[in-house]
């Protein structure tokens, strides 16, 4: 077998196979070149080659997000490595374990006008769960810190950064390895949930209790413990699209069902405890209304971390919610309430008026999505990029056997195509990414990309700019709304289409999205970009009439 020469290359490549980390995403450069020739030439990594970095950190992300492994982002020294920083951000919030290893000089190079050089040591530092900072000789300590990167990724769910520095010569190899590295395995705990008495008399003497679920794997949660609290009549349940938990009792469309309520009503509505679980919100209704109309208790289950995210945050529970419901539910008693009740029958009256306005209403977003989220085939996998598309996915019900996901991390738009073809090549399902305009063409490059899969698709919403600006206060129709906020343009998707080979298929209105949407999901031979267009001008008068009309 061919190994690099440089030991402390090997020293990585090696614990990272002893570690069962089998991905890594390498872009292309010379400095790495000890890393590429060891990765590339051992038959235990899966080695893909994605030339933009920015790109290939999004593509590394989607594969670790539904792996939930860490996966490995390799790159040259220089500026190369400033290109993985959004995707490293988005790791650090979404909790997911990312690697990046940097080739680097040697300290003596750094600083003094070489080329292709900067101060890369804790690059990431902001934002980094851990930074291994390595050096050429002190074999036994590199050892340690690329073992301690690793684990940490692993069981703190998120990135950490191996900087290697390698001097020339870089591309000699060996047939035997000259270090054996140490490898240390480390485990981690389910943490005991302390003081259960306090939530259990919280629990039993609270007649409302909300429970706000965000962004969640499938699975995450038992599907027994959802049916309790889906069942509890002090207990409204409120979940994100992204959040993969499924019960009729579930209200799914929380912009929808709160948006139109009176002052009175969101009194009413006020819980006595609020039970906040899983990833960043992206309703900014209910964050308005949790911050002006604050519960009593509000308890946050995650094994990491608590956001105080409405400013009222009282105890943290560190376990998972599995743990913690079990336990819990052993000790609870049911509380008569119609809280439950009364969330139900706002529900059906805006489901009605939903369907009574969707009918009604002219071509445009709020009625391509609709047609779009009712299409997708179940068992599929749904990407949606950020800014309008993900706050139009929130207005619908999505079939439970379609898994959701966003990068609601950092809320950016500058990866999420990219993104999404990692995600497809990590999982074993058909995965179709919803996107608007300016987040496809800001990640265009996603699409430089040897390893898309042929049922892969791309549903581009083209309502010519940034729709999600011409909803938010301070929208006025001048230049500068148009060129610095909305970034209006005449661009379309075909020729992006026609040039990384993907089959391209426009709608303009109902009638064509239809046959666009069938075609889409019955050709699977290669990947598919359907572009809608919608109405510019329209789109945001729907859309605000859309929560006038459901009241």
């Amino acid at each position: 077998m061919i190994h690099p020469k440089i030991p402390l290359a090997q020293s990585i490549i090696e614990i990272f196979r002893a570690k069962g980390i089998q991905n890594i995403i390498i872009s292309p450069g010379s400095r790495n070149a000890p890393l590429t020739i060891g990765f590339s030439n051992h038959e235990y990594f899966n080695c893909y080659s994605i030339a933009d970095e920015r790109s290939a950190a999004f593509f590394a992300l989607g594969i670790a997000q539904q792996t939930l492994k860490p996966t490995a982002v390799v790159c040259t020294s220089g500026s190369a490595l400033l290109n993985y920083y959004p995707a490293f951000a988005e790791a650090f919030y979404s909790q997911i374990p990312l690697i990046v290893v940097s080739a680097d000089r040697p300290s003596s190079k750094i600083d003094i006008g070489d080329g292709q050089t900067i101060r890369q040591e804790n690059v990431f530092a902001n934002h980094s769960l851990f930074n291994a900072n390595l050096t050429e000789l002190a074999f036994d300590e590199n050892d340690l810190l690329i073992n301690e990167a690793i684990t940490i990724a692993v069981v703190q769910k998120g990135p950490t950064h191996i900087n290697a520095p390698f001097e020339e010569p870089l591309y000699e190899v060996v047939n035997e390895l000259s270090h054996h590295p140490k490898v240390i395995n480390a485990t981690a705990t389910e943490m005991p949930v302390t003081d259960l008495g306090f939530y259990v008399n919280s629990w039993n003497s609270a007649p409302k209790k909300l429970v706000l679920i965000g962004g969640l794997h499938p699975n995450d949660i038992e599907q027994s413990i959802l049916n309790q609290l889906g069942t509890d009549s002090s207990v409204v349940v409120l979940t994100e699209v992204t959040s993969n938990v499924h019960h009729p009792n579930f209200i799914t469309n929380i912009d929808a069902l709160i948006t139109p309520f009176s002052a009175t009503d969101f009194e009413q509505f006020r819980p006595d405890v609020l039970i906040t679980i899983g990833g960043m919100i992206v309703s900014k209704r209910i964050k308005t209304f949790l911050r002006n109309y604050q519960p009593k208790e509000h308890w946050h289950i995650d094994e990491l971390r608590a956001y105080d995210t409405f400013g009222c945050l009282t105890h943290t529970v560190t376990t998972s919610p599995n743990h913690f419901f079990t336990e819990l539910f052993q000790q609870t008693q049911s509380v008569q309430s119609n809280y439950l009740k009364d969330a139900l029958q706002v529900r059906q009256y805006r489901a009605m008026k939903h369907e009574v306005y969707l009918e009604k209403i002219p071509f445009s977003d709020l009625k391509a999505f609709d047609a779009i989220l009712s299409a997708i085939p179940n068992k599929f996998s749904l990407q949606i990029s950020n800014s309008s598309p993900i706050r139009y996915a929130q207005l619908f019900s999505i079939h439970p056997n379609i898994t959701v996901f966003c990068n609601r991390g950092t809320s950016g738009i500058d990866g999420s195509t990219s993104t999404a073809i990692g995600a497809a090549r990590g999982s074993n399902r058909p995965t179709v990414c919803i996107s608007g305009d300016i987040g496809f063409l800001y990640d265009s490059n996603g699409l430089w990309n040897n390893y898309i899969p042929k049922d892969f698709k791309i549903i581009v919403i083209n309502n010519g700019g940034g729709g999600i600006f011409r909803i938010l206060p301070g929208h006025e129709e001048n230049e500068t709304f148009h060129t610095f906020f909305e970034t209006s343009h005449c661009l379309t998707a075909e020729h992006l289409a026609k040039m990384y080979g993907f089959k391209y298929q426009i709608a303009s209105d109902e009638n064509s999205l239809q046959s666009g949407l069938n075609q889409l999901f019955h050709q699977n031979d290669k990947p598919f970009l359907l572009e809608v267009f919608t109405p510019t001008l329209q789109n945001d008068k729907i859309l605000l009439d859309y929560f006038t009309e459901l009241a």
